[in-house]
């Protein structure tokens, strides 16, 4: 019986590791499905939007269906908000996120980052007629951010430093943009691009960056322990990045070209 038992447990590890060894990776199973699941947020114009025929938009958007056509792939679309862009990936419901997604150490514990494709430039927006400059302008103001961003977790750090502020989260960048075209919210904390839709839904409330946060490379998402998906998606993002195709992309959502030290040759 001892026998039969250690044969029984050799032939179902040898089972186990064989079938390890076999098993496709990520990458592998893209390419077989001819299909990417892409996690996008469609409510942060101009990265990600709907326009009148309800067709997804934006610098994002663009971005993802030039790498799917290079990559001979149908893009499925993975609907996101900030705070369930890495749940995403975590929970495979998406193979990668391209959405404004900046690169921070603390998200590096947990997803893998591509090569920068972009950059995002993160400030305390407000109204024009405001006079406000700095941090100390902005004690006693409340101000707006979507919940689980970047921006969220620097004011809950500053604000735990004795800010002086106050802070009032939003489910997703769309509802804070609400929040500041009808009157409820004076500041925003987010890119310098959203900051400067609020004046374009309203422009009798327009806002401008007032104070600098931080500037964040802006990086592709990918679920841990994928290196190879991770080493195609750096291949293409350096080829675009060198051929100007990229910075196109941007500089017609945003008006703007990509830092020159991203830029490549057009």
């Amino acid at each position: 019986m001892l026998k039969h038992s250690v044969l029984a447990a050799a032939l179902a590890a040898a089972c186990l590791l064989g079938g390890t060894a076999v098993r496709a990776d990520q990458l592998d199973d893209i390419m077989a499905a001819k299909k990417i699941r892409i996690s996008t947020d469609l409510a942060i114009p101009p990265s990600g939007m709907m326009d009148g025929s309800m067709k997804p938009v934006g610098s994002d958007v663009e971005t993802a269906e030039l790498l799917a056509k290079d990559l001979g792939l149908e893009i499925e679309w993975v609907q996101t908000t900030g705070a369930t862009r890495i749940p995403n990936l975590q929970t495979n419901k998406a193979d990668i996120v391209i959405s404004t997604l900046s690169v921070t150490p603390e998200r590096a514990k947990v997803i893998d980052f591509t090569a920068p494709y972009a950059a995002l430039q993160s400030v305390v927006g407000g109204l024009k007629t405001l006079d406000v400059k700095s941090w100390d302008d902005l004690k006693g103001k409340t101000i707006a951010v979507s919940r689980g961003t970047t921006q969220d977790t620097a004011l809950t750090n500053r604000a735990k430093d004795g800010g002086g502020f106050n802070v009032a989260r939003y489910d997703d960048d769309a509802t804070m943009v609400t929040a500041a075209v009808t009157g409820q919210a004076d500041f925003v904390a987010t890119s310098a691009t959203i900051v400067n839709q609020v004046g374009v839904k309203n422009p009798a409330r327009a806002f401008e960056p007032k104070v600098l946060i931080t500037t964040f490379d802006l990086a592709m998402g990918v679920k841990k322990g994928e290196p190879r998906l991770v080493a195609r998606l750096n291949e293409w993002i350096a080829e675009n990045i060198k051929n100007g195709k990229l910075n196109a992309i941007y500089k017609k959502y945003h008006g703007t070209d990509l830092p020159e030290n991203m830029r490549g040759a057009s």
